[in-house]
């Protein structure tokens, strides 16, 4: 048993892949791997009689590695770096990238809000806005909701996000005079209920 599980093993690590298999078992290009051979990322652990690359499976399970990294956005200099070192300096790579997307993450959702904000003003400005007061409080009437019971809700939405709070007012076309009354009236109510 033990033989056969040793014959195995060693079979295992005599199969070799052409760069042209090992490219396409990770969807990747030949000319990446090339690439990765000429940037010292991946070389070939062997080469064929006729001068063709040949991969083991370790050259396999690392360039499974190599993707893994590169699928977060790790630079290919970093990938180098955390493949030839132990795990602290990999750990402290990707910790930089994780705060590198947290950062990237704001800026795109800051983007978004800009977009949005100009939307709303392009539209508002050739339709009006989409949803005014006067719809606004028939749908709470007919959701059964009366003054108390919508003043609640205002004030509810102000505890949770006041920026947010008024921007809805703003958007359903009201002055912002009655727009700053509808909150002091919403973090009265808040303070009530304390």
């Amino acid at each position: 048993m033990a033989a056969a599980s040793a014959a195995a093993t060693i079979s295992k690590q005599m199969k070799t892949y052409s760069i042209s298999q090992l490219a396409g078992l990770f969807g990747l290009s030949r000319s990446t791997l090339l690439y990765y051979d000429r940037i010292g990322l991946l070389i070939p652990s062997d080469r064929s009689k006729a001068g063709y690359r040949l991969y083991t499976q370790r050259d396999h399970d690392r360039l499974g590695q190599i993707c893994t990294f590169r699928n977060t956005g790790v630079a290919l200099a970093e990938i180098k770096k955390m493949l030839a070192s132990d795990n602290t300096p990999s750990e402290k790579i990707l910790e930089n990238r994780l705060l590198e997307i947290g950062q990237q993450i704001a800026n795109l959702k800051s983007q978004q809000q800009v977009i949005i904000r100009l939307l709303k003003e392009m539209t508002r400005d050739v339709y009006g806005p989409a949803i005014d007061k006067q719809m606004w409080v028939k749908m709470f009437q007919a959701a059964g909701m009366d003054e108390p019971a919508m003043m609640k809700w205002h004030a509810e939405f102000e505890s949770r996000s006041p920026d947010a709070h008024h921007d809805f007012l703003i958007s359903l076309g009201i002055s912002q005079i009655e727009a700053e009354d509808i909150r002091c009236r919403s973090r009265r109510l808040l303070n009530k209920s304390r």
